[in-house]
């Protein structure tokens, strides 16, 4: 009888911390049409989002190794990260940035002229915002962020979209050759994020098809690419080293 409570007290625990066990893998390596990725889910009712951008003495992290050190000072874990967005050579935001509901960097509504391949990611208009608020996140087009003012505790600004409310961007071509390592972010609905880094080079057309048709999110926006992307996901053995000197705006999930 005892050995019997025994066996059976071993399987109710294993029963609840099952779920656990599954949720802790935020990352994984997925597929679509003929490029592969690595797509990182997050649920907003199990896990903590942010965006972190500078440290204790008011310099970028620059690194994720950074970032972990310094919640692991604070009794925290570091679980997932990667690069929150476009940013310039001093590794500050180029465009909004808000971090525990302060306004750091204000919206960035310039514009660039040139044909497509001339203009820079960010200023390929319509670029956007991915924002967190009241245990729900989202992106939006620029204006449309400004003009409904959602909640936002952490929100970034970057560009160019990927999607517009079902929509790929105008500027992107199907078949096109500038094949690059991209990263990106979307909301499946207002608590389930998903971030993508390409496992190899996509063009702006195809990882736009993945938002959209792949993970059915009706808005994703670009996060960067080439060597200003990356990922951490002790997971998948990744802590990525930066380009162009570190990274500027970190998002990541903290336990």
């Amino acid at each position: 009888m005892i050995s019997f409570r025994l066996q059976l007290g071993a399987a109710l625990l294993f029963c609840v911390a099952a779920p656990d066990a599954i949720a802790a893998d935020i990352c994984r390596r997925a597929s679509f049409e003929d490029n592969s990725y690595i797509l990182c889910s997050v649920d907003l009712a199990r896990e903590d989002l942010r965006i972190f951008w500078r440290d204790k003495d008011a310099k970028p992290y620059r690194t994720f190794s950074a970032l972990a050190e310094e919640l692991e000072a604070k009794g925290k874990t570091l679980r997932f990260a990667t690069n929150g967005g476009i940013y310039g050579s001093d590794l500050a935001p180029v465009g909004l940035y808000v971090e525990n509901g302060r306004e750091l960097a204000s919206a960035n509504t310039a514009s660039r002229s040139g044909s497509p391949s001339q203009i820079p990611n960010f200023y390929k208009k319509p670029n956007g915002v991915f924002f967190i608020g009241a245990g729900e996140a989202g992106v939006m087009e620029t204006g449309q962020f400004r003009a409904k003012k959602p909640r936002a505790d952490f929100a970034t600004q970057s560009g160019p979209m990927l999607v517009i409310d079902g929509a790929i961007h105008p500027a992107f071509i199907v078949n096109s050759n500038d094949r690059k390592p991209r990263n990106g972010v979307c909301a499946s609905s207002p608590t389930e994020v998903h971030f993508v880094m390409t496992g190899g080079l996509v063009n702006f057309h195809d990882f736009a098809r993945y938002f959209r048709d792949g993970l059915h999110c009706r808005n994703a926006l670009f996060l960067d690419g080439g060597r200003a992307s990356g990922i951490y996901a002790s997971g998948l053995g990744r802590d990525d080293a930066p380009g162009h000197g570190g990274y500027g705006p970190i998002i990541a999930v903290v336990e």
